[in-house]
């Protein structure tokens, strides 16, 4: 199966996606977020970092869980230019 390269605008959202989920960790670390929404750390550092700007919809669904953001917020922030500070 050959994937299809990704637009430009679809490598920004993840990379906007990318930046609110680091926010929004805090001062928590990777393993604890991670371990908290069933994913590894080495997943959730490849989405911080826009290495994995496509994530899966359930692994998104999870970190939004594990980090309390409504997902609602998750999709209007990662559509936006550049994502609002996320309220501790």
């Amino acid at each position: 199966m050959v994937r299809t390269p990704l637009t430009p605008e679809e490598r920004e959202r993840g990379r906007r996606l990318g930046l609110l989920l680091r926010a929004a960790r805090g001062p928590r670390s990777m393993a604890e977020v991670a371990a908290a929404a069933g994913i590894s750390p080495e997943t959730l550092r490849k989405i911080e970092t826009g290495r994995a700007p496509t994530p899966a919809f359930f692994t998104v669904a999870a970190l939004a869980q594990a980090l309390e953001l409504p997902l609602d917020q998750v999709v209007a922030r990662c559509a936006e230019s550049e994502p609002a500070p996320v309220a501790a």
